[in-house]
Order: C-alpha cells, then sequence, then structure tokens
C-alpha cells in the first residue's frame, strides 16, 4: 500500500537521495562521506526532529522517502559492532538506543538507534524498531514489538503481544500507522501498512493486513481495506468464500459499533461492546 501524492518538506539533507540513487558515488559534494551524512540522518530520526511519515491535516498519510532511503543507505554502510547491556551482548550494524528524556524504560525493553520515543511513554519488556516512532503516554505492553518505520499515536496502548509490522522497503511504501487514542488488543497482528484511526479499538486476537476486508456488522457496508476507521470498536472474524476446492472462511474484521466523540474509551466500556454482540464471556 502507497500513500498520496502529497508531500511533506523533509528535515533530512536532499544529499541522501543523491546517495541512494547513485551507489557509485560515495561522498556528498561538500566532500562528506556517505557514513557521516548517514549518521547525521538517523540522528535526526533517534531524536524526533525528522519521522518517516506523518498524517496531514487532509487525513492522508505521508511517507518522507528520504528518510526510508536513509535507514536503507545505513545498512549498507554502518558497520557490524560488538555492544552489550549489562551481560547482554550483540553483533550489529545499528546500536542500541541510548536517549530515554522522560520515558519510562522498564528492563528487558529493547529500542534501537533511529526509533523516537516521546516523552511520557512507557515500555514494558518490548522492541522497538528502527524508524519507529511512539508518541507520549503510549504504553508498549510486554513482549509487543513496533516494527520499523511505525508510527504509534500518542496516548495509543498496544496490549501484550501485539505485533506491529515493520514496513521498510520500497521507499515510498506506507508503514503501520496506529494514531491517537486507540486501543490495540493482547495479540492482534497490525502489518504490511495498514492503518488504526484516532480512537479505534481492536479486540483481541485480530489480524489486520493491508489487504483485510474491514466490514460493517449492522449494515455489511465495507471500509477501506486494511484500515479501521475512527472510533470504532472492531474484533477479528471471518466471512465465506468459494474457490474451486470449496468454500473457506477467510479472516476479515468487524466493526461492531462506532464511538461517539468524547466517549469514555477505556477498557470496561470495549468490554461491555464486546459483551453485547456476544464477544466477550
Amino acid at each position: 500500500m502507497t500513500t498520496s501524492d502529497e508531500t511533506i518538506d523533509s528535515a533530512i539533507d536532499p544529499v541522501v537521495d543523491l546517495l541512494w540513487e547513485r551507489p557509485d558515488v560515495s561522498e556528498a559534494p561538500d566532500g562528506r562521506g556517505l557514513h557521516d551524512v548517514v549518521v547525521e540522518a538517523i540522528n535526526l530520526l533517534d531524536a524526533g526532529k525528522a519521522r518517516v511519515a506523518q498524517v496531514t491535516d487532509s487525513g492522508d498519510v505521508v511517507v518522507d522517502e528520504r528518510a526510508k532511503r536513509a535507514i536503507l543507505l545505513a545498512f549498507r554502510v554502518l558497520r557490524m559492532v560488538e555492544s552489550s547491556a549489562g551481560d547482554f551482548r550483540y553483533h550489529d550494524r545499528v546500536p542500541l538506543k541510548t536517549s530515554f528524556d522522560g520515558v519510562r524504560v522498564v528492563p528487558g525493553a529493547i529500542v534501537r538507534w533511529g526509533a523516537h520515543i516521546e516523552p511520557g511513554a512507557v515500555l514494558m519488556p518490548s522492541y522497538t524498531n528502527i524508524g519507529g516512532y511512539v508518541g507520549t503516554g503510549t504504553l508498549v505492553d510486554t513482549w509487543a514489538t513496533v516494527g520499523s518505520c511505525a508510527q504509534i499515536g500518542r496516548r495509543v496502548h498496544l496490549s501484550g503481544g501485539v505485533g506491529i509490522g515493520g514496513v521498510l522497503e520500497p521507499p515510498n511504501a506506507r508503514p503501520v500507522v496506529v494514531e491517537d487514542d486507540a486501543f490495540i488488543g493482547s495479540r492482534c497482528m497490525v502489518v504490511e501498512g495498514a492503518r488504526v484511526r484516532r480512537g479505534a479499538k481492536l479486540g483481541a486476537g485480530a489480524i489486520l493486513t493491508a489487504s483485510t476486508h474491514v466490514l460493517d456488522a449492522n449494515t455489511g457496508e465495507e471500509y477501506p481495506r486494511g484500515e479501521i476507521p475512527e472510533r470504532a470498536v472492531a474484533v477479528g472474524s471471518s466471512r465465506m468464500k468459494s474457490f474451486p476446492g470449496g468454500d473457506y472462511a477467510m479472516p476479515c474484521v468487524l466493526v461492531l459499533r462506532t464511538l461517539a466523540e468524547g466517549e469514555i474509551h477505556d477498557k470496561l466500556a470495549l468490554n461491555d461492546v464486546l459483551r453485547e454482540h456476544g464477544v466477550a464471556p
């Protein structure tokens, strides 16, 4: 899934595009080496001064292709080095993140350099990959993963074992976006550039990909594939589809209801909705 035709001003030096398009060139016109240019770009992502993707005022997700190119160049030019965290030893091209101003980082949480975590976020034992962005007030719960370039909004709850997939190639491909105030239930998988819009709640165990059908349980209306609508309460489900070899249940996501603007979005409210539809005990 790719983005719209909108563009954003990138904070990353445009020389990254030159170095990406000309693999035979090893330095910038001003004499800086490829390594220095890449490190400068990844430092901007790490500090939150640049980011891989943003939701614009029009509601579109726009990707900074230059940021993704910088990450891909980093895997090409950075050397494998040994590092450690306590008794743990690592051997990788990308070091661990070292700056966590105002962030609660519980032992066992791992964040790679080039990911940005806003002050006020909480990281339980979890994993956040390069290019990822986690907003303030967000909880990344135990064993949850934030894949490469995934964009997680503010006041989001990624429950235990949630898998937010990484989308790195091609550079113009849209990453996974989970917007402000969303709730992602335990063991959900959100991958392939899928999107969970503001205030939406995704029940435990749901699988959302770029091609997943998202249906209104009450009207049968089909929403854009791979997107949970704003303030929707949704659960994983299946529907029958006929193939030459027989009829099979194919996965989909059902929108049970849409919460009113300002309605309490806590876990108890979500459980009440699920009980109304016979989903929760």
